[in-house]
């Protein structure tokens, strides 16, 4: 089932933000939700178990405790930020208190979620399950963002019960942090995190694990491709084990798949290797080459910018930056005196130095422009590396 987006093209109504909002959960996500709306000005209260949890998020600026607030008109929505298994016995209480008009919840799995709800009897009208597609490797409100959901995708998962109104003040909620709100089926919602969310972090993890194997030496050695593969490894293990036997199917599916490739070009690796240098046939590498170009063919469809597919002809420029307050900033200075727009940016640096590398992706176009005006401000550039 395809998604389909929400707002005035699609739903042909006006669009609706929500001026009162309970968020039920105040770790890394429910927190940055929080933020994301006092930013716009609503009026936010906040619940967790946790006092010291729901203090700190008071403390930033994410809303006040709902118990000071009073039990006054139900909110316009309430947003539940819970692990999946207790989701829906909270999601209940809530609706049995009148928290709110409408409730969402806001995680990562949600077939399980809404079978849930539906067994306990939660009212399936005022609930649409959600799910934003953002987040970090860190967690608890300390880590909390307002624009963690900026530009990023939010998954509306409602049941054929579901008012077209609680669909619409969940879309609201979405826009109003800043995220597009997306509609589709639960089960096409967790076969996509498990493709582009769930097993990516085994894998992550996976090659993070190899490294315990490495001495000082090796792991000296460790650049910013390791960096990246390994980044998300970093998230909590209780939480990550959670999700993962909530999506055990669908994420066993991709990894199965995952694993046979690997097997492949493990044995090509080892038959070219124990053949010998110069013996081998070039065929024998079919595989390796093969996993390759698929590999560079699929990560050039992750969409880029405002949700568009990444413009895979952009060219990078090194440019060698000062490990010093302020360089990246007058970096971009000179780019933007230069009248030229960098579409990505990344950082390289020299473990014991005290310089470092920024990859500023720019269209061809741009690439001379840019290169001339930054060597003529004095910057050490390297173009066509």
């Amino acid at each position: 089932m395809r998604g389909s987006a929400v707002g005035e093209e699609a739903a042909g109504t006006r669009r609706t933000e929500p001026r009162r909002v309970t968020v039920v959960g105040t770790g890394l996500i429910g927190t940055s939700i929080a933020l994301a709306l006092r930013a716009r000005d609503v009026d936010v209260t906040l619940s967790d178990p946790d006092p010291a949890s729901l203090s700190l998020a008071c403390d930033l600026g994410a809303g006040r405790p709902l118990e000071e607030a009073g039990h006054g008109a139900p909110a316009d929505l309430a947003v539940i930020a819970a692990p999946p298994a207790v989701v829906p016995a909270v999601l209940r209480d809530a609706q049995q208190r009148k928290l709110a008009q409408v409730y969402t919840d806001v995680a990562s799995v949600k077939t399980s979620v809404l079978e849930g709800a539906e067994r306990l009897g939660c009212d399936m009208a005022t609930f649409v399950p959600g799910h934003p597609m953002g987040g970090r490797e860190k967690h608890g409100p300390g880590a909390a963002r307002a624009d963690l959901f900026l530009g990023r995708s939010w998954a509306l998962c409602p049941t054929p019960e579901a008012d077209h109104s609680s669909v619409e003040a969940v879309a609201g909620l979405a826009r109003a942090c800043g995220a597009d709100p997306l509609v589709l089926d639960a089960r096409a919602h967790d076969r996509a995190v498990a493709l582009v969310s769930h097993a990516p972090h085994v894998a992550s993890s996976a090659v993070a694990a190899r490294l315990l194997s490495g001495d000082d030496d090796a792991l000296t050695l460790a650049g910013q491709g390791v960096r990246d593969v390994t980044r998300i490894a970093g998230g909590d293990p209780a939480m990550w084990e959670e999700i993962l036997t909530h999506n055990a199917g669908p994420v066993a599916e991709v990894l199965r798949g995952v694993a046979a490739d690997l097997a492949v070009t493990a044995d090509a690796l080892r038959s070219w290797s124990e053949a010998g240098l110069g013996t081998p046939l070039r065929d024998d590498l079919e595989p390796v080459r093969d996993l390759l170009a698929r590999g560079r063919s699929g990560q050039a469809r992750i969409p880029g910018k405002h949700g568009s597919v990444r413009r895979p002809e952009y060219t990078v420029i090194p440019v060698v930056i000062p490990d010093e307050p302020g360089a990246l900033g007058r970096l971009f200075a000179a780019a933007a005196t230069a009248g030229v727009n960098i579409e990505d940016v990344r950082i390289e640096h020299s473990p014991g130095l005290p310089l470092g590398v920024a990859e500023l992706y720019l269209l061809p176009e741009a690439v001379d422009t840019l290169a001339a005006a930054l060597s003529a401000d004095g910057w050490s550039v390297h173009p066509g590396l």
